[in-house]
Parts: C-alpha cells; sequence; structure tokens
C-alpha cells in the first residue's frame, strides 16, 4: 500500500463522527500489512469423532480433530513510514493476558504508542504472541498443556496499580478506591478489561521459538517490550545479540538468564518503572528481580539506564503507562532515549 495516507482511526461508511480522542491528522504511510510467522506441525490421535450444526438449521458435519493440526504461530502487523527516521525497526512485545492492541489506541480513544512512533518514522512491527489473539489458539491439554489462565475484572484494576490494592475495586465507580493521582482512564476501564485474553503458563518455549524467528526475519533491529514480555525480550537478546541493538522494557516482569548477563554488554538498555511502586503488596519484589538482573549486565561491563518515573517528574503512572492519560510524555522519554542512543536521524 505505497504512500497511502492512513488516520489513526478507522471509520466505516455511513459513520458521521470520529470517537471522543482519535487524532484527525494524516499518517502518511509507505506500506502495512501484517503476516504470520514460526508455528510447527502436531498430529493428534485417539481422539473421538463428532457432528456438529455449525448454522441453525443447516447440515450436521463430522468433525474430526484426528490429524495434522498447524500451532504455535505468532501474527504480526507491520507500519512502515513514508519518511523513515528510525535507523532499525521496532518491535513491540505486549504482556501477560494482554495482545498487541496493549500498544494500539487507548481504552478510551487517545492515540497509543503504535502510532506515536509510526509519527515519529519508526518503522513498527506489533504482534500477538503465540497464544494470544490473532495468532491463535491449539487444543488443550493435548498440545498446550494445562488450562488456560482468565482474569477476573477486578484482577488488573487490583494489581496493576490502578487502584489501591486487594479489595479497591467496584462496580460502583464512585466506590471504587484509586490511587491518588493515578493516571489510568479510569471511566475506560471497561474497554481496558475487554482486551484481556486468556493465557497459558505453559508456552513460554514456544513464544520464545516465534520471536526468535521473528527477530531473523526482520533485524536488527530494537524491541520494545512489556510486563510478562521484558523477559522475553531479554533472552532474545541473549540468544541473537548481534541482531537485537536496544531493547526498551516497561515494567519487565523478570529478567533474562543470569548465567548470560554478559551477552548483553553491548546491548543498549533502558528500563521504566511508574509511581506507586513502594507501597505495593507485588510490585517491589518485582521491581527488585528486574534490577538484580539489570545489576549483573552492569557488572559484566553493560550500561543498562534505569528511569522511575517519578523521580523524572512524571507521576501517577500504572502499569499500564502506554495506556494512561500521560502515555505520550512517557513516549517522549523512550523517544528521546533512543535519539541519545544514535538510533534516530
Amino acid at each position: 500500500m505505497k504512500n497511502h495516507l492512513f488516520t489513526t482511526c478507522f471509520v466505516a461508511a455511513g459513520l458521521v463522527s470520529l470517537p471522543t480522542g482519535c487524532a484527525q491528522a494524516p499518517l502518511a504511510l509507505q506500506e502495512m500489512g501484517s503476516f504470520h510467522i514460526g508455528g510447527r506441525e502436531v498430529s493428534i490421535s485417539g481422539k473421538p469423532v463428532s457432528e456438529i450444526v455449525f448454522t441453525a438449521g443447516g447440515v450436521p458435519a463430522k468433525v474430526d480433530p484426528n490429524g495434522i493440526h498447524q500451532v504455535e504461530q505468532m501474527y504480526v502487523q507491520y507500519f512502515v513510514p513514508a519518511r523513515r527516521r528510525g535507523r532499525l525497526p521496532l518491535l513491540m512485545w505486549h504482556g501477560g493476558g494482554l495482545t498487541g492492541v496493549t500498544y494500539e489506541t487507548t481504552p478510551d480513544g487517545r492515540e497509543g504508542w503504535l502510532n506515536y512512533f509510526i509519527r515519529q518514522g519508526w518503522t513498527v512491527y506489533n504482534s500477538d504472541a503465540v497464544e494470544r489473539g490473532r495468532s491463535g489458539w491449539a487444543m488443550y491439554p493435548d498440545i498446550f498443556a494445562g488450562a488456560p489462565v482468565f482474569l477476573t475484572k477486578p484482577g488488573p484494576f487490583e494489581r496493576f496499580r490502578i487502584g489501591a490494592g486487594a479489595g479497591s475495586y467496584d462496580e460502583d465507580a464512585g466506590k471504587m478506591r484509586l490511587l491518588p493521582g493515578n493516571q489510568f482512564p479510569v471511566a475506560a476501564y471497561d474497554n481496558f478489561i475487554k482486551q484481556n485474553v486468556p493465557r497459558w503458563t505453559s508456552t513460554d518455549d514456544a513464544i520464545l521459538r516465534a520471536y526468535a524467528q521473528l527477530v531473523d526475519k526482520l533485524c536488527p533491529c530494537i524491541v520494545l517490550a512489556h510486563s510478562q514480555g521484558g523477559p522475553f525480550a531479554f533472552k532474545a537478546a541473549q540468544a541473537q545479540p548481534e541482531k537485537i541493538k536496544a531493547l526498551v522494557l516497561i515494567e519487565p516482569a523478570g529478567g533474562g538468564t543470569m548465567a548470560d548477563a554478559a551477552k548483553l554488554r553491548d546491548t543498549a538498555i533502558l528500563t521504566l518503572y511508574g509511581d506507586y511502586i513502594g507501597q505495593d503488596a507485588r510490585w517491589p519484589k518485582i521491581r527488585a528481580n528486574g534490577i538484580g538482573f539489570l545489576d549483573q549486565v552492569r557488572a559484566a561491563g553493560g550500561k543498562p539506564e534505569v528511569i522511575d518515573l517519578p523521580d523524572i517528574g512524571i507521576k501517577g503512572n500504572s502499569h499500564m503507562m502506554m495506556m494512561d492519560k500521560n502515555n505520550l510524555q512517557v513516549a517522549d522519554v523512550i523517544q528521546q532515549w533512543l535519539a541519545n542512543q544514535g538510533f534516530y536521524r
């Protein structure tokens, strides 16, 4: 799709207005598209054959699950700006129970990081990890061991530092106990919850394999990863340090492989943490684990940088800082760091 003007809001024919908060200025794209990468074939046998009517009043069809299944592929969408200023492609990897929607339009209709970085001139690849979103599922427990984990509606509110911990969520918005000054768009919390998808705890190896194939295809590159995506980004960079030139970690859920910390000595690394961490039940430990890994990288000669946003005057950020009301201010911090590292022209 060459020299295409792509607006930040898709508008179907017949609509008379755009959602509140949609940016009106067009984005000039040289190309956009999508693909699937990775995966493998698995043979299943010994399962019963059933008859299913797929459409009311239709003819029953035999459904035989035995045979070859395509599984563990990953969906990737890409956007190439007409004027490229980022020296390397920027890969966006989401967190647990989420998809690439994380970086798209915010729950309350504002511009997300995907559009922000395209506007800055970055070629962006935004993916749904294995077993998420458009990457698809596989049968379980036959292929994906165990059962998926589903989040309740209060879960992210209480765990992602939006509300003041356990018991802070309430269906009555007037009874919610928000952290003072929190920047998450709480009025659109229901829209955020609609983005949540089930996840497995047994698919990490499959996810890493797919990311490795993506790195092989696209890199040298920069990886921007959130939460659960952080450990995947660290490990992918340790496996192919010559291909992943920089890591931007948004509150990573953990580190990489400690024994291989030295493999990141030449990788530019920025880690961002939001607000309220010290008063949370879980996040001090999560942050300490991440810092401990970065300390090993530093001891091996690396120069990872850590920014606690409140320390630079950016306050009120939740774990979902790419969706917070000041999300573009946080994006500016990342953009400036990337420019300072020489990845921007």
